[in-house]
């Protein structure tokens, strides 16, 4: 990770816009804190008009895909738009335009799995006020915004006694959220390369992936732009935590801005 704070994407020293000369970008979308400003209850996060007009209109000049984890069909329903690719649970669901689709193979093993994780963590949510469980097809979070403060250790150490429990799973985290997810070598950052490899555009110099997320669980991503040398990342929000992103945006309304400054 850098160890230099990254820089704005907007700012006096900036070299966003020089990295783009002659590129075309290919974009790649977080949703919650990304898309939309985080709210108290994730089923709250509602993508405003002007934001669905932008990206309707950036997808007619750009590759756009959403890369969030959330479930696929939640976000594509929360979106509404056809001419984007949408990845939901980290990537271990894709579709998109032109019959572009793409789930796990271990499909019918992880699905029973998840259903019975998945009462474990109920049972959490009915002992503390405030925890809300979020099931998505490939994992589970478990929210906590709204606990009380005095619960939350408690909370966090019976949710990993659940991932304890569960071997083959793996802990993500995020704002005040913690998941349970399959423990498979795929996340945001195999989910990005899969898409670019399927649309023939893995090869192409001409076009810069730029991946933009909010949260823990899009480090995989910028990571993997990082590492292959291939593409930019941008934290929106940064909080000074080491990133592999390179560049930040204020908050959502500046998401907005960078868009337009592309169409």
């Amino acid at each position: 990770m850098t160890d230099n704070n990254p820089l704005p994407v907007f700012g006096e020293n900036s070299e966003f816009f020089n990295e783009l000369e002659d590129k075309k970008p290919a974009f790649f979308l977080d949703y919650d804190g990304t898309l939309t400003p985080i709210v108290s209850k994730p089923e709250q996060a509602r993508i405003s008009q002007e934001m669905k007009d932008i990206l309707a209109r950036l997808a007619e000049k750009y590759t756009v895909a959403i890369i969030t984890g959330r479930d696929m069909d939640d976000v594509k329903q929360m979106v509404g738009l056809k001419n984007l690719i949408y990845a939901g649970s980290h990537g271990f669901r894709i579709s998109g335009p032109n019959g572009l689709y793409r789930e796990h193979e271990k499909t019918s093993v992880l699905l029973p799995e998840l259903n019975i994780i998945e009462k474990e963590l109920l049972d959490i949510q009915k002992k503390y006020k405030g925890v809300q469980v979020d099931r998505k097809r490939y994992a589970i979070g478990l929210h906590y915004r709204n606990a009380k403060e005095e619960d939350i250790d408690n909370i966090l150490a019976e949710f990993d006694k659940v991932l304890e429990n569960n071997p083959g799973y793996k802990k993500g985290t995020g704002k005040k959220i913690v998941e349970i997810k399959p423990d498979l070598d795929w996340h945001k950052g195999k989910a990005v390369l899969w898409i670019l490899e399927e649309l023939g555009l893995a090869d192409d110099t001409s076009v810069i992936p730029i991946y933009i997320g909010d949260d823990d669980t899009d480090e995989d991503a910028f990571e993997t732009l990082e590492e292959s040398g291939i593409g930019i990342g941008i934290m929106v929000e940064y909080n000074g935590k080491p990133t592999y992103a390179s560049y930040t945006l204020k908050d959502v309304d500046e998401v907005a801005k960078l868009f337009q400054k592309f169409l």
